[in-house]
């Protein structure tokens, strides 16, 4: 299928505004053009119950968090969910990702975590899922200050932060906990082999992400190019993939991730893990961010939500 008609729109308006090509760019620069270009896309936030910023204990450090509190709640403990932002381990931010992380509060009726995590290339790879896993075990310790029922706890990200949560299940699978309960996936980064047909097909054109930006950025993150066979980097290299929460995997036809995201939903339920794979024809990598301005964006979104709310709930 071609590109969806709003993606390609959003593609034009997005060239009409002068947004460049990452890979193009310094770190410093992609940073303050993703800041500039969420502000513009999410004027209008949606409302929730509470949200504080705080900073917690992390490996080398403070870590700084985001929590969203849903409105409407019991005062029985909520569930919880894990967030970390995309950006390819380099660019984005709390607030780049506001408004998803609304969303899957109030949508999923759960406290959102929200973690700003270490980034390359000033703190390159194992930072950030060394961060992602600390932060995890820190909210199921202090679950009961914080009102979360600890065994109710999931990770989710999108892109690098699907790729983080990933990579946070299988660190906490490995830690013996905390135990988790479910696997939000949004077109993770899940390889850095750049071989499959994805890569090829939309190498360019299809919008934000282009297979020489994830070159970018993986020069950015990566300390080593050995690092890319790690599986806390490259999950779809870990040997074992048994045992993990269940998953949602959510995938953008027109992707350079979108086949390494279909091969991890694969490779998932080949170990016995329970996975469902939504994909999404037509749409361009970052789609998932761009509710309301992409409809299958604000779609996908609520089908997230409504698979939280069902895990939750269970």
């Amino acid at each position: 299928m071609a590109l969806h008609p709003q993606v390609v729109d959003l593609i034009r308006r997005a060239k009409e505004a002068g947004v460049r090509p990452t890979h193009e760019l310094s770190p410093q620069e992609a940073r303050a053009q993703m800041e500039q270009m969420s502000k513009i896309r999410d004027q209008d936030r949606t409302a929730v119950g509470a949200i504080e910023d705080r900073v917690i204990p992390g490996p080398a450090g403070d870590v700084p968090v985001r929590i969203y509190t849903p409105t409407g709640q019991s005062d029985g403990k909520l569930p919880a969910l894990m967030f970390f932002h995309g950006g390819g381990h380099v660019v984005g931010s709390l607030d780049s990702h506001d408004l998803v992380a609304r969303n899957l509060c109030m949508g999923g009726e759960c406290v959102v975590v929200s973690v700003d995590y270490r980034m390359g290339p000033e703190h390159p790879f194992p930072a950030a899922p060394e961060d992602c896993f600390a932060a995890t075990r820190w909210v199921c310790v202090n679950a009961d200050e914080l009102g979360i029922d600890p065994t109710r706890v999931a990770v989710s990200g999108d892109s690098a932060g699907g790729n983080l949560a990933a990579v946070v299940a299988l660190m906490a699978r490995d830690a013996s906990g905390p135990e988790l309960c479910f696997q939000l996936l949004v077109y993770p980064v899940a390889d850095y082999a750049f071989d499959t047909a994805s890569y090829s097909k939309w190498a360019e054109g299809a919008g934000i992400l282009t297979a020489a930006g994830m070159k970018w950025f993986r020069d950015h993150y990566l300390a080593r190019p050995e690092d890319g066979l790690d599986w806390r980097a490259a999950p779809l290299r870990a040997k074992n993939l048994s045992d993990l929460p269940p998953a949602l995997v959510i995938t953008a036809e027109c992707d350079v991730l979108h086949d390494e995201g279909v091969l991890y939903a694969e490779a998932l339920a080949a170990a016995g893990v329970a996975v469902e794979h939504r994909d999404y024809p037509g749409m361009m990598h970052g789609f998932f961010s761009f509710a309301p301005v992409i409809d299958d964006g604000a779609a996908a979104q609520a089908f997230a939500a409504e698979r939280l709310r069902s895990i939750f709930q269970a």
